[in-house]
């Protein structure tokens, strides 16, 4: 007992030194009172994406990407406080309830041996019978309060195994909880790139994203069944437009219409027509096929 409680103190109590709580406390005992930066970066990009236009590749790409940046904000705060509840609460109810009372057990013990130790060192320096009975007495009653307080820390002492097995257990599902994040994001990602693959044909052709920006030949199947009046042409729509009134023509992306010049011309927009319908098309939305 005296080896366990000298100068050299218990493993356990050296805990409080690496301060390995103060990491997971500055990590993950926050409380988010405000957006987290993929929130902010999710909600600036569906900005952006909304001022350029939804209807456009790079504004579409924009607002899916801000969305999954969202996504992965929700998904770190339910880590967080997944956390919380599984591993650093237990934990710092721990430090804070328990092993307060240790610390505070054994320091009364530290007080005890001093105690102790002059009680003994006072007898050794009795010289006659009469203080020899007094320091006597006072070493019996200093060695039972010593010995009472040892078992207690002892006692104390031997709950730490217990206490050690359930935060083991809290720590297995604080790993479980950061795998099932991870998990989640990568998932995140594989979806968005695949959502963007889809929308944006990457691999059309081997031109990238944007194959408007690499004019091509259209094929057999788009040349004209009728030759068109020298005014007309046929154009393929390269991006999905939006017409913002009735005087505009909606575009999809890949359909092929016919256009011609505008009553004023205009070198930003022609007129397109579609079956029966017909309306200003924006030039930087077209190719040109004939």
């Amino acid at each position: 007992m005296f080896t366990i409680l000298g100068s050299q103190k218990p493993s356990i109590f050296k805990f409080s030194d690496t301060r390995v709580e103060d990491y997971f406390f500055e990590k993950l005992d926050k409380k988010r009172e405000h957006p987290s930066n993929l929130d902010l970066l999710g909600q600036d990009m569906i900005d952006a994406g909304a001022d350029i236009g939804s209807g456009t590749p790079y504004g579409s790409a924009l607002i899916k990407i801000g969305q999954a940046q969202q996504r992965l904000g929700a998904a770190e705060r339910e880590f967080v406080r997944s956390a919380m509840t599984t591993y650093v609460t237990p934990l710092k109810r721990f430090l804070e309830g328990d092993m307060k009372t240790i610390m505070k057990e054994r320091k009364i013990l530290e007080n005890k041996r001093l105690d102790l130790d002059a009680c003994k060192s006072r007898l050794r320096k009795a010289r006659s019978m009469e203080s020899q009975a007094n320091a006597e007495t006072e070493l019996r009653i200093s060695q039972a309060e010593f010995d009472r307080q040892a078992e207690i820390t002892r006692l104390l002492l031997e709950g730490i195994s217990s206490a050690h097995a359930n935060h083991l257990r809290c720590l297995s599902d604080f790993v479980e909880s950061q795998a099932t994040f991870y998990n989640q994001c990568q998932q995140f990602m594989v979806d968005l790139q695949k959502e963007l693959s889809s929308s944006t044909n990457l691999a059309r052709g081997g031109k990238g994203a944007y194959p408007g920006l690499y004019p091509s030949s259209p094929s057999p199947s788009d040349m004209p069944l009728n030759s068109l009046p020298d005014d007309k042409k046929r154009a393929r729509v390269l991006y999905n437009y939006e017409a913002y009134d009735s005087s505009e023509l909606p575009l999809t992306a890949d359909e092929v219409i016919v256009v011609s010049p505008l009553p004023v011309p205009d070198a930003d927009w022609m007129m397109g027509e579609r079956g029966g319908q017909k309306g200003k098309v924006p030039m930087a939305y077209l190719e040109i096929l004939n």
